[in-house]
Parts: structure tokens; C-alpha cells; sequence
């Protein structure tokens, strides 16, 4: 027993720090409604990295970081610039684009590698019970640095993504201020996805802010349920990969969508409910 716990500590350690900071940026995109841009952001970090790795760097090395974090950052520049709510065409349709590009390269690089597969997969639901404690320590300082950025930087990103219109009213920089949040945004998504995946950096932010707008109106008690849950579905994960055998972060994603689900459904019940009486 005491082998297994061990086993789980340091991972359940890093989706701890990992649901921190993802589920209060998900809050920010569930607001902004471009559900997919951090799926997008992070699989343009994976494209780095997988150029990283095609040039013989190692995966989690400072040379592969560097160089995902300036796709993420180019990434990040271009969302800011084509943000706009006189275009013909959605934002969203943009990201879902750019993801698709990126996802479609990535694959043509993998492709170039002995074990391009194996990288593949990696990319995509990442190894998490190989996290070690200097990962959970670098992934804490990093994001302890970007969460004291964006305390500081609350009024304004708050208003940002809430009500843009009234943010250009009062002067603001839109693509300025855009930017700077997704470029705060990719300095997280690049060191998320070499450890857990882009699946997994993608359910952290979304599924626990989707969730927590199902049942609360204000940011606050959002942002409880949004740490609540993802703190709650890592365990039942970790669990159910140990009971299955199954992928980790594989299984904590299928988690959180059966738990979205239930959410969902109890949601619907309740508002039914309320009607009826």
C-alpha cells in the first residue's frame, strides 16, 4: 500500500498544482467564449517541442522549452492580433484552424522519428506517473510567478474578458492586454504539456470552469468549485487507472468528461425541479 501511495504522490502533486492556476485561466476562456484556445496553445507548444525533439534535443530539456515557448508566444501574438468583433469570421474558427495546422505538422514531424509514435502519444496524454519532485518544484515556482502577475493584473484581465466593450470604452489596449494574458497563458501550457499532455492541459482549464458556471453566477465561488472539482477528479482518476491498469492521464480526461456529465445531468434535474415548483 505504501508503495502505491508513493507511486501516486508526486503526480497527484503536480495535478494539484497544475488545477491551481488551469482551472482560474479556464474561467478566463469559458468568459471569453474561445473554448479552444488552449487546446490550440497547446498543441502549438507541442509542435515546438516536437521540432525540439527532431533536432535532437532532449524533450525536457531547457533547449526544448525554449524553443516550444516561442511557437507558444508566436501563437499567443497572433490570437491577440486577430481578436476582433468586427470580422466576418469567428475567432474560434481561427483557433480551430491554427490547432489543426499544428496538429497535422506535429504529426508530419513524428512521423521523422525512430519512435515517432511513442512521441506521439506522449504529446497527447504526456507521462504523468514519471513526474519527478524537481518537475512539481519548477512547475510551482513557474506558476506561482504568472498566478502573483495576473493578482496584480486582476481588475484589468478581469475586464478584458467580461466586457471587452466597456474595457476599449475606457481606454484600454485590447491586443495589448489580449497578449499579455496569452502569452502568461503559454508560459503555463508549455511547461504543462511535455508533463501531463495536451488532452489532460485542455481538460484542466475547461472542465472544471465549464462546471462551475453550470451552478454559480460570480467568479468567486467559480473559482472554489472550479479547485474543488479538479482536485476531486484527480483522485477518482488516479484511482481508476490503479484499479483498471489503465493510461493515467488517459483516465483522468475520460473522468472528467463522465463527471461533466453526471454535472450536467444533476444541473438539468434541478432546474426542472425548480420549474415545476
Amino acid at each position: 500500500m505504501m508503495d502505491i501511495l508513493l507511486l501516486f504522490a508526486w503526480p497527484f502533486a503536480a495535478l494539484l498544482v497544475i488545477t491551481a492556476i488551469h482551472a482560474y485561466l479556464g474561467l478566463h476562456v469559458v468568459q471569453r467564449e474561445v473554448i479552444f484556445v488552449d487546446l490550440s496553445l497547446a498543441q502549438i507548444a507541442a509542435l515546438g517541442a516536437s521540432i525540439a525533439v527532431l533536432a535532437g534535443l532532449d524533450l525536457h530539456g531547457i533547449g526544448a522549452y525554449l524553443c516550444s515557448l516561442g511557437f507558444t508566444l508566436i501563437g499567443a501574438a497572433f490570437f491577440a492580433f486577430t481578436r476582433s468583433d468586427k470580422s466576418e469570421v469567428p475567432q474560434e474558427a481561427i483557433i480551430g484552424i491554427v490547432y489543426a495546422v499544428s496538429a497535422a505538422a506535429a504529426i508530419m514531424i513524428m512521423d521523422r522519428l525512430p519512435e515517432g509514435a511513442e512521441h506521439l502519444k506522449h504529446i497527447m496524454v504526456g507521462n504523468l506517473l514519471a513526474v519527478t519532485p524537481a518537475d512539481v518544484i519548477k512547475m510551482t515556482a513557474l506558476y506561482a510567478v504568472v498566478g502573483l502577475l495576473h493578482w496584480y493584473w486582476r481588475a484589468s484581465l478581469l475586464l478584458i474578458s467580461s466586457d471587452p466593450e466597456k474595457a476599449r470604452r475606457e481606454g484600454y489596449n485590447l491586443r495589448l492586454w489580449d497578449f499579455i494574458f496569452y502569452g502568461t497563458f503559454g508560459l503555463i501550457v508549455t511547461v504543462s504539456v511535455p508533463i501531463v499532455g495536451v488532452l489532460l492541459v485542455f481538460s484542466y482549464l475547461i472542465v472544471p470552469g465549464v462546471a462551475a458556471v453550470l451552478f454559480f453566477d460570480s467568479l468567486r465561488p467559480r473559482l472554489f468549485f472550479a479547485w474543488g472539482l479538479g482536485a476531486l477528479v484527480s483522485v477518482i482518476g488516479m484511482a481508476v487507472s490503479f484499479w483498471l491498469d489503465s493510461p493515467t492521464g488517459a483516465t483522468i480526461v475520460c473522468t472528467f468528461g463522465a463527471v461533466l456529465g453526471l454535472l450536467a445531468a444533476s444541473r438539468s434535474l434541478l432546474s426542472r425541479r425548480a420549474i415545476k415548483i
